[in-house]
Parts: structure tokens; C-alpha cells; sequence
């Protein structure tokens, strides 16, 4: 193989398109320059509809976790009740976050591999009132889950006050997402998922209903203290210095995203996740989640005769291929593979083709082609439409 050669397929860090990595490498300015000014000018209106919001969209330097922190810090005192709902190793990352504050955490377990029931949520928030804060995971990454965040929002507002945040990392870019429309109060996401970046940006999108309750909030911290950051951001500057290479990139990314066309996006990431679902179906392997269920930014495999990190070791030690193993209860038990952000067709047909040879290495039987094949229809089908 190829020394330099890597192929990634994981659900994060994604691969970086040639054309942001270039804008990476424009030469450093000064944090509190006009170009600095102009760019963070430049940006908001090209996130605002990635967010589905005409509210400014605030960016941290910090990953994905520093905007769920973030989230947590700002919307809800110390004692609050909350209620998390559960649906993988992400959603229960809520639950550790909210408990280190000391806010008092309400649980919603739903298996994993399933999405939740909104009928579940409303019913538990009719015999909780005191509930302040409802967590949710739109796409649970451990699981390739995809949750129904528009009937949740929907659910929770003909029930109860309670302040809607989700976390979108990642998906946010790949899914439509619509903080006004639907009722979400907090919406977060990083850089290094379907945004096409690396690690390191984090981005906080909030209701006017979110911003009054943070107001409130005496105790939002020092750096995370979102009331700096929407208050620099009229001055189109940052309260602390940026990851100003990284902005530079995130310029050039909403740029290609832009271009494309966001309709264009999610359905090019719905029919990923057709292809790669439909290849793996052609081997009667097991998926973790339904169609229904299912996530168009990373799916989950779980194989019932053929272990599952070995065959992960076979496609990296072969072909400098990652896909991702299980978290939780799942290490062991299934594998996953991102198809989010610079991707295309062609990488999920290529990716399927080395599964193969995976497969057969590993001691599963098959049909070389089959599955390929079966992506290849998906995408005749349509993707040429």
C-alpha cells in the first residue's frame, strides 16, 4: 500500500476537501485586525441557514464538547432538573456534563439501535414538571441513529416551558436542521464532522426564548459565557482569540456547501447512506438500526458470524482504511462507517469494494460484487436524478 495513502471513513474527523485546506494555509493575520472583522462578516450569513435560524450562530475554539459544555453551563443553574434523553454513548455524555454542574439529571434510556418515541418524551414531561431543560442527540453518533428532533420539539412545547437543546454534531451540515421552524432553543455542532474541518471549531445557535433564560443565568462561567460571545459578534469579533486558520477554512467550506446547494447536500447524504445500507443488506449482514432509524451521516453494522474488530484490523492493516469500532456495550459488538461531509458516491463504492475483500479475509463468505453492485443500483436509481 501506499505510505501516504490513508482512506477515512470514520464518523469524525472527516477527510478535508483539497480547496479548505488551502484556505488553511492563508497567511496568519491579527485576531483583532479588519480582516479578521470582515471574515466573521462573511461567515454568519452562510451558517445561519445550516442552523436554520436568522439568529447569529456563535463559534468557540474548542471541539464539539466545548459547545455541549457550553450549552449545559449557560442554560441551566446548579439544582435544576433536566431531563436527558438517552439513545447512546453521546446522549448519556449529557448526563456527565450536567452532573458535573450539580444539576439534578432525569433519564430517558432508550435502547440502542432505536430511535426515541416524541410520545415517550411528553409523557415523562407531563409527570415531571418541574423539568427546566430537555437534552437530546439529533444523530447519536455511537449508533447511527437519527432522531426525529422536529415531532421531540413539537412534543415538548404542547407539554411543558422547558428549553429544547440538542446536540447536532454529527450531522448538522448533512441533515436539515431548523432551529426557528421546529422550536429547537440550543442547537450545537463542531467542526470536524459534516462541516469538513478539522477538530476545533464549536458552534452554538440560540432561540431568543434561550438567550432570556441565559440572561437570567448568573453563573454562565468565564470562556463559555455565551452572553460575550453573541455581544462580540455584533462588533463581528470573538471575546477570546479564534482558531483563526480554522475559520479561514470554515469560510471556504460554507462556500462549498453554498455552492452546492443545502437541499443538494442532504440529499447527496441520504443517498450515501441508501448505497452503503443497501451493500450491506445484499450480504445479509445486520444493520443496528431501522430504515426508518437510520442516520444519513454514519451507519452501524452489527455481524452475527464474523468478528468485528478483526475485520476492522484486516480493511486498515490492507488498505489504510479506518471505520470505527463500537462504544459502551457495543466495543466489540458492531462497526460503523461515516459517510458525512466530503464525501461522494464514489468513495461509498470504493469503500464497499474493500469491504468485501475485508469480509472474505476475515472468513465470511459472500459473493465478490454483490454489494457493490447493490450500491452501484442504489445509485442508478438515484443518484442520477
Amino acid at each position: 500500500m501506499l505510505a501516504d495513502q490513508t482512506i477515512l471513513r470514520i464518523p469524525g474527523p472527516t477527510p478535508i476537501p483539497p480547496s479548505v485546506e488551502r484556505a488553511m494555509n492563508i497567511p496568519m493575520v491579527g485576531h483583532r485586525s479588519s480582516e479578521t472583522s470582515d471574515l466573521i462578516r462573511a461567515i454568519q450569513p452562510k451558517l445561519q441557514p445550516i442552523f436554520g435560524t436568522k439568529q447569529d450562530v456563535v463559534i468557540l475554539a474548542g471541539s464539539g464538547t466545548a459547545a455541549l459544555e457550553a450549552a449545559v453551563v449557560n442554560a441551566v443553574r446548579p439544582l435544576d432538573e433536566v431531563l436527558v434523553i438517552v439513545t447512546g454513548a453521546f446522549g448519556a455524555r449529557f448526563v456527565d456534563i450536567c452532573e458535573a454542574y450539580g444539576i439534578r439529571v432525569h433519564q430517558l434510556q432508550v435502547e440502542w439501535g432505536k430511535a426515541v418515541d416524541p410520545k415517550e418524551v411528553t409523557h415523562f414531561l407531563e409527570q415531571h414538571k418541574e423539568i427546566s431543560t430537555v437534552f437530546a442527540t439529533y444523530c447519536e453518533t455511537s449508533t447511527g441513529v437519527l432522531n426525529p428532533i422536529d415531532e421531540l420539539a413539537k412534543g415538548i412545547r404542547s407539554v411543558s416551558d422547558a428549553l429544547f437543546i440538542v446536540d447536532g454534531v454529527s450531522c448538522v451540515g448533512g441533515v436539515p436542521a431548523k432551529l426557528d421552524d421546529w422550536g429547537i432553543d440550543i442547537l450545537v455542532t463542531g467542526s470536524q464532522k459534516a462541516l469538513m474541518l478539522p477538530a476545533g471549531l464549536a458552534f452554538v445557535a440560540m432561540s431568543e426564548r434561550a438567550f432570556e433564560r441565559i440572561q437570567a443565568n448568573p453563573n454562565r462561567g468565564f470562556y463559555f459565557d455565551l452572553i460575550k460571545y453573541r455581544t462580540n459578534l455584533e462588533k463581528n469579533t470573538t471575546p477570546f482569540t479564534p482558531a483563526l486558520s480554522l475559520l479561514f477554512g470554515l469560510n471556504q467550506a460554507l462556500d462549498l456547501l453554498e455552492k452546492e446547494g443545502l437541499e443538494n447536500v442532504y440529499r447527496r447524504h441520504s443517498l450515501l447512506m441508501e448505497m452503503t445500507r443497501a451493500a450491506f443488506k445484499a450480504h445479509h449482514i445486520p444493520l443496528l438500526t431501522s430504515d426508518q432509524d437510520a442516520s444519513p451521516t454514519v451507519t452501524a453494522i452489527r455481524p452475527a458470524d464474523f468478528d468485528a474488530e478483526e475485520f476492522r484490523k484486516v480493511l486498515k492493516n490492507d488498505f489504510r482504511m479506518s471505520i470505527a469500532g463500537g462504544q459502551g456495550h457495543l466495543k466489540g459488538e458492531i462497526f460503523r462507517i461515516g459517510h458525512m461531509g466530503y464525501c461522494s458516491p464514489a468513495d461509498v463504492i470504493q469503500t464497499i469494494g474493500l469491504v468485501e475483500i475485508a469480509l472474505m479475509k476475515t472468513g465470511k463468505q459472500i459473493e465478490l460484487g454483490k454489494g457493490v453492485a447493490a450500491a452501484q443500483q442504489i445509485y442508478l436509481e438515484r443518484g442520477t436524478k
